[in-house]
């Protein structure tokens, strides 16, 4: 297991309230040994113009997951996990349902976490893969 303590969905899913996630949607499912997921809507929040799911919704479903991630493996008194770089290749529409995001670590160093953010629609077909490089700086 790579996470520090035990962690329950019902922790993951009361984090601070009023940020982007929320209004998104953005609600966490699992965790396991090395990944957690997490689901989002695909609605008129989370669409663009044409109907179809907006590639920054996405991105902030990736960067959700990698940076609570992040947070997860540290001492929360002493360091916080900032997105430091975000990449997203948008393989195929989606155009309702849910989007469910799966976070696995490429690397855990001392001061910079990389993620692999997999997510895939209601069918089970991957529609986006992301990598997420985060910061890990001291609480001030």
């Amino acid at each position: 297991m790579i996470w520090p303590k035990e962690y329950s969905i019902s922790e993951l899913n009361n984090r601070p309230k009023g940020h982007i996630g929320e209004l998104l949607g953005i609600e966490f499912i699992e965790i396991g040994p090395d990944f957690i997921s997490a689901r989002m809507p695909v609605n008129e929040k989370t669409h663009q113009p044409y109907g179809i799911l907006h590639g920054g919704a996405s991105v902030v479903l990736a960067e959700t997951l990698g940076s609570v991630a992040s947070n997860l493996m540290l001492n929360s008194e002493k360091y916080i996990a900032v997105g430091l770089e975000v990449n997203a290749n948008h393989l195929r529409p989606v155009k309702s349902g849910f989007v469910k995001g799966i976070c696995k670590p490429i690397h855990i160093g001392g001061k910079t976490h990389v993620w692999d953010i997999r997510l895939y629609d209601d069918r089970g077909k991957m529609n986006c893969v992301s990598r997420l490089t985060v910061a890990i700086v001291p609480r001030t």
